[in-house]
């Protein structure tokens, strides 16, 4: 019996390391969610990254997947709905959450927001690699609505990371995951 057990954990143990190294091996199967071609009441831009996402949320836009847009993150939204203006989103369409600083209170500020306005299906635009946080702090804080993750595809190559310095926040995308996981209760599962 005890030479079963040993056996079946070594198993068990061997395939949880395999699993691991796959994960690092290739984030992009594990980081990143797209919901596809989807329509909602507003897109909501997290701050952080770079160009990325306003580009992405101004696409989005001109594509109809919603009349409006929230760009939520503390220092970035001028910055933002400057680049969307640019690219072609009327200001008019375009609300401001200036007050967060993490995923989290992305999350609580602009569903907050949200809620007062009556939204029920909602895209989120962020980076790939942070796609599925972002997805799962939302879902965590605002459980009534629906939402949808849209994310920015830059530096999705391997061969990107090196020049655009992302391999660092990539890999740090999974402690993040973990510690959102264990101190908030926000399951990335």
């Amino acid at each position: 019996m005890r030479k079963w057990f040993l056996r079946v954990a070594l198993v068990v143990f061997t395939l949880f390391i395999l699993l691991g190294v796959a994960v690092f091996l290739f984030p992009q199967k594990y980081l990143c969610v797209d919901g596809g071609p989807v329509k909602a009441d507003v897109l909501v831009v997290l701050g952080g990254g770079s160009h990325d996402r306003p580009e992405r949320a101004a696409q989005l836009f001109k594509e109809r997947a919603a009349p409006r847009v929230l760009v939520s993150g503390l220092g970035d939204c001028k910055i933002y709905r400057r680049a969307m203006i640019e690219a072609g989103v009327p200001p008019r369409a375009i609300q401001m959450e200036d007050q967060s600083r993490t995923s989290k209170e992305n999350a609580i500020f602009a569903v907050k927001l949200l809620r007062k306005q009556g939204a029920h299906r909602v895209i989120i635009v962020t980076s790939w690699y942070h796609s599925r946080r972002a997805l799962a702090c939302f879902e965590h804080y605002g459980p009534e609505m629906q939402f949808y993750s849209r994310p920015s595809y830059f530096g999705y190559a391997r061969a990107d990371w090196s020049q655009n310095k992302l391999a660092n926040r990539i890999y740090l995308e999974y402690f993040k995951l973990l510690g959102y996981w264990m101190c908030y209760g926000v399951s990335p599962f």
